[in-house]
């Protein structure tokens, strides 16, 4: 099959065809994520699921593919770092159409965690550390909100770090930081408290102080092991802070420069909402016929693939402004709002097509339905994008 043909197969929901843009060997190296997605995480999803677990051995198969390093994905981009936004939309989209976890635990090693590093390190942490992030020799992650401060931590980081000579000392606790479990490199966001400039270090997941308790209970992203850190005194080199991360301007950067994640991992929870409902109308009967033929359920399953296209042009927009070099704060809050907005109505759809059914994990869609709910609040709130959004309308801030 030619390029459009297989993306016509792997992507029937892109009505106005917007994954075009990618290239034979990218589309090739989704065609293999999907293969992996389908043969070796999805049998597992819904065990991992019931236990709160990750399934790492099975993960690794998509580590291993090369989705942040494949030679393939830099034909043409020499010397770049990161791989072509486009590509970046699909293979977190790809992701999320499966899971909502994996995507998400992708995105915060290669988008916040990577991105921190890229854009906060020297030249030397990026050498030493940007090819052991790119080939998930070493995982990390994003070591930012805490237990009392999560929309409001621009102007309310709790967490300390105190120069002594040459060493760093560390004290204060984060939260909601998913794999922080498993890091190997944790950035780790603080406030020096003689000069309130807003620093980053590498922290070693092995570091003497440091523990990281598991977050239970939660009803969406159950995959995700995110984790309570609490940091004792703990001692870090000068050589593990990021040095061009001074204030909170350069947190900002990095959050609406991955912002574009979450809305790429929306469309994608968009696009496995409908893909699962619709196999479930598929192979239901009720009143002796397929649900399929009632109007009432292809109602719902228009409105569906409407949302999950309207989310793919959002990504897309986005995708294209970035590849432009135009990382812009509002754009990011207009894409990521507008889009797990509509995402919460998507999974209530398809919700109610499965009826009963849906509620259980059994039949898949309970499980976009919960994390619709996460996507909503987290990497900026409902409320916090539209203020940001408001904001840029009025000329005025109504943050507090």
């Amino acid at each position: 099959m030619n390029k459009a043909e297989i993306l016509q197969e792997l992507y029937p929901e892109d009505l106005l065809r917007y994954s075009e843009k990618l290239t034979e060997k990218e589309v090739d190296l989704l065609v293999k994520l999907r293969e992996i997605l389908e043969t070796k995480l999805e049998p597992v999803i819904e065990e991992h699921w019931k236990n709160e677990t990750f399934p790492f051995e099975e993960f690794k198969a998509i580590t291993d593919l090369g989705l942040m390093n494949h030679p393939d994905l830099f034909e043409g981009r020499e010397g770049e770092h990161k791989v072509s936004e486009y590509f970046n939309l699909f293979r977190l989209y790809e992701l999320a159409r499966t899971d909502t976890s994996l995507a998400t635990f992708f995105a915060v090693h290669a988008g916040l965690g990577y991105t921190t590093l890229l854009q906060g390190g020297s030249p030397e942490q990026i050498a030493y550390y940007g090819p052991k992030f790119a080939s998930f020799e070493m995982q990390t992650c994003f070591g930012l909100t805490e237990p009392d401060h999560g929309s409001d931590i621009a102007g309310g980081l709790a967490t300390t770090a105190v120069k002594k000579g040459d060493t760093w000392v560390i004290n204060g606790e984060k939260r909601w930081i998913g794999g922080a479990a498993t890091a190997d490199i944790l950035p780790i966001f603080a406030k020096n408290p003689e000069t309130n400039e807003i620093l980053c270090f590498l922290v070693p997941g092995d570091s003497e102080g440091l523990s990281v308790e598991k977050i239970d209970g939660k009803i969406a992203l159950r995959l995700v092991q995110n984790g309570h850190i609490t940091l004792d005194h703990v001692k870090v080199k000068n050589e593990y802070r990021l040095p061009n991360i001074t204030s909170f301007k350069d947190v900002s950067r990095i959050l609406y420069t991955t912002r574009a994640d979450v809305t790429h991992i929306t469309s994608g929870t968009h696009a496995g909402s409908l893909k699962y409902a619709l196999e479930y109308a598929k192979e239901r009967e009720q009143f002796g016929r397929s649900i399929t033929k009632f109007q009432l359920i292809q109602e719902k399953l228009a409105r569906m693939e409407a949302n999950t296209v309207t989310g793919i042009g959002l990504s897309y927009r986005l995708a294209t402004l970035q590849a432009a070099g135009e990382f812009a704060e509002v754009p990011a809050s207009v894409a990521k709002m507008q889009n797990a907005r509509l995402l919460r109505e998507t999974a209530a759809l398809g919700r109610e097509i499965c009826g009963g059914n849906g509620i259980t994990v059994e039949h898949k869609v309970a499980k976009f339905f919960g994390d619709a709910e996460a996507i909503y609040s987290y990497e900026g709130t409902h409320e916090i994008n539209s203020l940001i959004i408001g904001r840029h309308l009025t000329g005025k801030g109504a943050f507090a």
